[in-house]
């Protein structure tokens, strides 16, 4: 997250976050478990739009679908 964050160096609007134990992404309720083929609990793909450490749109994707997080998609949200 750091070196992607570091790739825009004039940003002051948007904070790189990691969850390496994915308990963000577990009370969000956008877990994906993949431990029967040995790759554990993931994270379905998703996007968010935080606003003051408030989630005010969470688009979470189903299977291998890229439908809904988008940045169109987040950009149609704001």
């Amino acid at each position: 997250m750091k070196a992607w964050a570091q790739t825009y160096s004039g940003n002051k609007n948007v904070k790189f976050l990691a969850d390496g134990a994915a308990k963000y992404t577990h009370a969000l309720g956008l877990e994906l478990d993949l431990s029967e083929k040995g790759l554990g609990i993931r994270s379905r793909r998703f996007a968010l739009v935080v606003d003051n450490l408030k989630v005010t749109v969470a688009n979470g994707e189903n299977g291998g679908e890229f439908s809904v997080s988008s940045a169109d998609d987040i950009l149609k949200a704001l």
